[in-house]
């Protein structure tokens, strides 16, 4: 049986999950969004920053996210920011399919991350992830349009939500655009921690 679609992310008070600019994607505001999972022992096992780290919910749900994650798919304006600032290997581990116009031979990464250019929309791309899913689930991974992209086509099953406590005044909304007449949310559960509170929803067709 296929697992589910869900997207996972970090989002200030104010609806904001990154800044609008690439330039500013390791900035003081955005480290700030982030900063909830940089002490965890996963993140540091995960990057191989070496051991230590706080255990704790909010390590237990990266990693949840992370074993539950059988292939990923991105846009290209992730991509293209993540090839210049992720490790030689690669955080996902899993194939990753990456929505472009772009055509580009598959790039695989030492640890198991191999990235794949599909050509022809957001549904081929996540019929790919399926496929090299198996049972497990496939993560929508960013950036905010792909994921606004899949919402709107109902075919995200679930989403979580670290709700930081950071306000951005500008940047990429969440939800700019969602098209509210077809998506309705049931809660799943919501999980506070000493840094963020993690919320997740079921979707369902409204």
């Amino acid at each position: 049986m296929a697992g589910k679609v869900f997207f996972s992310v970090s989002m200030s008070l104010d609806g904001f999950i990154a800044p609008e600019s690439l330039g500013e994607l390791m900035g003081r505001q955005w480290m700030e969004l982030q900063r909830w999972i940089f002490p965890t022992r996963f993140f540091r096992e995960n990057l191989k920053l070496g051991g230590g780290g706080e255990e704790g919910r909010d390590n237990d749900i990266a990693r949840e996210t992370f074993e539950r994650t059988g292939a990923s798919v991105m846009g290209k304006r992730m991509f293209d920011a993540g090839e210049q600032m992720w490790p030689e290997e690669a955080p996902f581990h899993t194939p990753v399919f990456v929505v472009t116009h772009t055509r580009r031979d598959p790039w695989e990464r030492p640890g198991g991350t191999t990235f794949h250019f599909v050509n022809d929309g957001i549904e081929a791309a996540l019929d790919q992830a399926r496929e090299a899913a198996g049972n497990r689930d496939v993560r929508i991974a960013g950036g905010g349009a792909t994921i606004l992209e899949y919402v709107n086509a109902g075919l995200i099953d679930e989403f979580s939500i670290a709700l930081s406590p950071v306000l951005f005044g500008s940047g990429i909304r969440l939800f700019e655009g969602v098209d509210a007449s077809r998506v309705a949310l049931e809660q799943v559960r919501s999980v506070p921690s000493s840094r963020v509170t993690h919320v997740t929803y079921a979707v369902r067709p409204r």
